[in-house]
């Protein structure tokens, strides 16, 4: 959606919803994909179903960092690009954010920037119920695929040959596998719908 739009708003007032994208991402392994998820707390006395995502903390329970950064390197070792980008992810793994929302900022703008897209992303100051093109629960793990517009393009993945082309993982799979051609396959990743929209 940063790709096809070119003002984007980020919720940062809705509560936080587990089981998403909000603090998890999918990459491939040998035996098929894993989910790397960052530990999260809320406020004391607070629940976290009923917390702001703006005050969403990320915990350093069970040495995620050193765990996702090695599983990383496992993955994409062999990748086409992971040398060339290894060096710009590895502080996400080294240097401690205290925020879940501003880890994920900087880790968008980082992609943005690598893939060349400039979108102009403003964060709410207040909840807003009622926004056009709402994509707020629009991507979840559990249901992929809910774009009409958006068919993954299939492109060079390393465990391709041993479990075919895996869509839906995370943009780093795209980046450390096709390098500076990953906008290039994001933008044939759209097609026209039925009423003609993008």
């Amino acid at each position: 959606k940063l790709h096809r739009y070119d003002r984007c708003l980020i919720e940062q007032h809705d509560n936080f919803v587990k089981q998403t994208y909000r603090n998890r991402c999918i990459i491939p392994t040998t035996n098929g994909i894993q989910a790397l998820s960052i530990p999260v707390s809320c406020p004391q006395g607070s629940q976290l179903s009923k917390t702001p995502m703006r005050d969403v903390r990320i915990s350093d329970h069970g040495n995620w960092r050193h765990l996702h950064w090695n599983a990383l390197v496992s993955a994409y070792n062999m990748s086409p690009f992971f040398e060339y980008y290894a060096d710009d992810f590895a502080p996400f793994y080294e240097k401690k954010y205290t925020f879940l929302i501003d880890y994920n900022e900087a880790l968008q703008h980082l992609i943005c920037d690598l893939i060349d897209l400039r979108p102009q992303i403003i964060h709410t100051g207040t909840y807003e119920p009622d926004i056009p093109n709402d994509f707020r629960n629009a991507f979840h793990p559990r249901h992929p695929h809910d774009d009409p517009s958006f068919h993954p393009q299939p492109y060079y993945q390393v465990f391709r040959e041993r479990h075919g082309f895996l869509p839906d993982l995370s943009m780093v799979d795209l980046l450390f596998n096709m390098g500076p051609e990953a906008l290039l396959v994001l933008s044939g990743s759209y097609r026209q719908t039925d009423n003609g929209d993008v």
